[in-house]
């Protein structure tokens, strides 16, 4: 199990770092609990960090894999520690306010959630907030991302409707302008403005598997059912504006369905399905040559190869060749375990992922594997 003996290796007191690195001792939480328990010996109280604290009152802005990395050592055992809480059967559902005490009973450590506090909202207070349970991993990093990036199939790029003017024939155009596009548009009224970054390709068989876009802002048919159309009947211009934009929309810009998804309060973080083998890093955000904890990730596997979001996967990076002094040959050292990454977006033949923790900075071809 690379992950559980990554994790085991990486203990510590999760108190005296950052809340990111935190996060990388407890990410299978409640998903793996019953895998993990069945393999570790039952007669072997679960591992605690030292220096922990005996009660504990959840912050806002606190993620299920930080509360969790402050007590256990190996996360696998989660559902242990929490057995003392019949009430509660779905550990997402941990609230800020709610505090934890840390119990012993017959000799083994649990955590037990007391009873739930009141909650007096006044009139004014928004009752979303006040009753959100705390996300397993950092929503914040994952939806900047998505704002600003997509997975594009190559041929429905190359098929996509583009920008060829701005209003009164302008090269750069902005929020309130209005553009001019050709081609098929498939949505309804309402699209991304995407540019390719990067053309993605597996670094083992040189297959495309997609391509990397900025997302540049959105606009809209201006309407639907009085839009201008210009030229021949085969060479139609459709008017749009520009509604939303991050930077300047160019000529050439590709107009897309708005793809939006959101990752819900009750992600789910467990093992992949089936094994990960051959994997890689393929590209990271803002083509970034170093890669650290909350940094966003493209893999090389995706929907075909059952990957879903939620996975879990090990970071591992090859391992430096070196000379051997006596003999003056070449000698390639062990591969070495460096972070955990989780998948949130997956699709056909790559994914998104989201780096939870890094020992050492990642790098684009750094492996990733899962079982």
């Amino acid at each position: 199990m690379i992950l559980s003996q990554w994790m085991a290796a990486r203990g510590g007191v999760a108190s005296n770092r950052s809340r990111f690195v935190a996060l990388a001792f407890a990410a299978v939480l409640y998903c793996l609990a019953t895998a993990a328990v069945a393999e570790a010996p039952v007669d072997q109280p679960v591992k605690l960090n030292p220096d922990i604290p005996m009660t504990y009152t959840v912050q806002r802005g606190d993620t299920l894999w930080g509360v969790a990395a402050i007590y256990l050592r190996d996360p696998w055992r989660w559902r242990e520690l929490w057995s003392e809480n019949p009430d509660i059967h779905n550990p997402h559902l941990i609230y800020p306010g709610d505090e934890l005490k840390l119990v012993w009973t017959d000799g083994m450590p649990r955590l037990r959630r007391s009873a739930p506090r009141e909650v007096k909202l006044s009139p004014s207070a928004p009752v979303g907030l006040a009753g959100s349970a705390i996300p397993p991993v950092p929503q914040h990093s994952i939806a900047s991302f998505r704002r600003e990036y997509r997975m594009v199939d190559v041929d429905a790029l190359l098929s996509a409707a583009y920008i060829v003017s701005g209003d009164a024939g302008r090269l750069i155009s902005g929020p309130g302008d209005a553009v001019y596009s050709t081609g098929a548009l498939t949505g309804e009224g309402r699209y991304q403005l995407v540019r390719p970054f990067q053309s993605l390709k597996d670094p083992s068989s040189g297959e495309d598997l997609g391509t990397f876009a900025e997302v540049l802002g959105k606009a809209i048919v201006l309407d639907t059912n009085t839009r201008l159309m210009v030229g021949t009947a085969d060479s139609k211009l459709i008017r749009l504006v520009i509604t939303e934009a991050r930077e300047e929309i160019r000529v050439g810009d590709r107009l897309l369905p708005v793809h939006e998804s959101g990752v819900p309060a009750t992600f789910q973080l467990g093992q992949p399905d089936f094994p990960v083998d051959d994997a890689h890093i393929i590209a990271a955000r803002s083509g970034k040559t170093h890669i650290g904890t909350s940094d966003v990730v493209v893999v090389n596997r995706g929907h075909r190869d059952s990957l879903k979001a939620g996975d879990l996967l090990a970071v591992n990076q090859t391992g430096q060749t070196v000379i051997d002094p006596l003999s003056q040959t070449a000698v390639r050292m062990p591969d070495s375990e460096a972070g955990v990454l989780v998948i949130f977006d997956v699709y056909e033949r790559a994914s998104f992922g989201l780096v939870l923790d890094a020992s050492r900075p990642l790098a684009v071809g750094d492996k990733v594997s899962g079982s």
